[in-house]
């Protein structure tokens, strides 16, 4: 669902007895996420967000020393 140009709502997801979620197949799309990709869980009080690795991979890499 299209909430305003470029936010979107995809729904509610349950979370189950391990801990995992689904992502909805419309934010995987979205988003390009495919089985195999890594994610990144950030996080504060108020909620969380989840994003494709790649986003910050320069930084990550920069952080881990590799090239």
């Amino acid at each position: 669902m299209l909430a305003e140009k470029g936010k979107y709502i995809f729904g509610v997801v349950k979370v189950g007895e391990r801990g995992q979620i689904v992502i909805p197949k419309e934010a995987r799309e979205v988003y390009d996420i495919k089985a195999g990709d890594n994610l990144l869980v950030l996080g504060d009080k108020k909620g969380m967000a989840v994003v494709k690795t790649e986003i910050f991979q320069d930084k990550i890499d920069e952080m881990l020393g590799e090239d």
